[in-house]
């Protein structure tokens, strides 16, 4: 493992900055294990049902605040999108065939995920599991599609706001938050322009970032400032604590997102520049960088498989009973420990849908289409074919 990763960490190009992978590999994981640790699945007579710990100990919510890491996602992605298309531009890449090669990384590994589920669900209905379960187990699997489909929408306009101030998307949320909450009568669809304006806000930082805007300072103020207006709209105007959404809850801070998320999002953007030259330093570990350069090679894989696998223990697990942290309501600390107890489980089954469906997003490339490649391989050497084989 060690000879593994020394191959890896000499074949990665000396100029990459690697703490944009890192911050991507923690804005994954994050998402992975806050999804785990929120979503329950109860076992209600013949039927499965969801549930979070978060709507019976709401006072677990400053965990939502640890892993729900979207805006750290947003800011890399404005980072390397707007990065991408100016070296593309440089190469004479055309605007089309420079979309065309991402969204083709975006979306191919999403074949297989609705592939396979359209075959469970009419296998599950056709031996009498009930529509609602069905249902539920769907929701599950589909539900952190919309993030796929806002940030290819942002990327596919990145020509366009590429020099956008982030002030601009943040004044949109703020008025349509004054809007929807101020007065007792509004469109149900106004909120929904949040999910364009609220996720503008740190993609376009990633753009500012990329044109070498955002120092040490900006950080600094950027934590402060989003941390700081994120508890003014907590503690007095009746925005939830939790990041994430809450079953039964009346308002949600993410569905769609209100200026608290975003705020909230701001401060964690700050964090992660303030964490850039820690993270460089962690990085030239080579062990720590092979980490690194795994998750950011198979990130879709993880993103896209971590909800099936966390149903497929569950799912195996109601042949045995009802288990607690599996099955039961999610209503005290025993089931915390329990459920922490099942993550090595729910890891080891996303490593097998891993592996069996990775090829969907590190399989052959179009032709003219440039690698995506965290290290760079030398394909006439022998040091090239075992950095291949790492």
């Amino acid at each position: 493992m060690r000879l593994g990763a020394d191959r890896i960490d000499a074949a990665t190009p000396p100029g990459r900055d690697r703490s944009v992978d890192a911050l991507r590999a923690v804005a994954i994981l994050g998402v992975v294990l806050g999804h785990w640790l929120v979503t329950a699945l109860v076992a209600d007579g013949g039927a499965l049902r969801t549930s979070s710990p978060l709507a019976h100990m709401p006072w677990l919510a400053p965990v939502s605040w640890v892993f729900q890491t979207l805006a750290v996602f947003f800011l890399v992605g404005g980072h390397v999108a707007t990065k991408g298309y100016e070296s593309a531009r440089a190469r004479g890449t055309t605007y089309g065939q420079w979309l065309g090669t991402r969204m083709s990384r975006l979306f191919r590994p999403v074949a297989a995920v609705l592939g396979l589920w359209t075959v469970a669900a009419l296998c599950l209905l056709a031996t009498g599991t009930g529509v609602a379960t069905v249902h539920t187990l769907l929701k599950l699997v589909l539900s952190p599609l919309w993030f796929l489909l806002v940030f290819a929408g942002l990327t596919a306009v990145t020509p366009l706001v590429a020099r956008v101030n982030p002030l601009w998307p943040l004044a949109v949320v703020l008025h349509v938050d004054l809007i929807r909450f101020g007065f007792g009568f509004t469109p149900a669809w106004l909120g929904w322009i949040n999910v364009a304006a609220g996720w503008l806000v740190p993609y376009t930082l990633g753009a500012a970032w990329t044109r070498g805007e955002l120092t040490r300072r900006s950080g600094w103020v950027l934590l402060t400032g989003g941390a700081v207006t994120t508890a003014v709209l907590v503690a007095w105007c009746g925005y939830p604590a939790s990041m994430v959404g809450v079953p039964g809850a009346t308002l949600s801070n993410l569905d769609p997102p209100t200026l608290a998320a975003v705020t909230f999002g701001l401060a964690q953007c700050g964090l992660a520049l303030l964490l850039r030259e820690p993270l460089r330093r962690v990085t030239r570990r080579p062990m720590a960088w092979a980490a690194v350069a795994f998750v950011n090679l198979s990130a879709m894989t993880i993103f896209l498989w971590h909800q099936t696998a966390l149903m497929s223990v569950t799912a195996t697990g109601l042949a045995v009973g009802r288990l607690p942290g599996l099955h039961t309501t999610p209503d005290n600390l025993t089931w915390v420990a329990a459920r922490l107890a099942w993550l090595p489980l729910f890891t080891l089954a996303l490593m097998v849908c891993w592996a069996a469906f990775r090829s969907y997003e590190q399989g052959g490339r179009r032709r003219g289409e440039r690698p995506s490649r965290v290290v760079h391989v030398h394909r006439g050497t022998a040091e090239g074919r075992r950095a291949r084989s790492a």
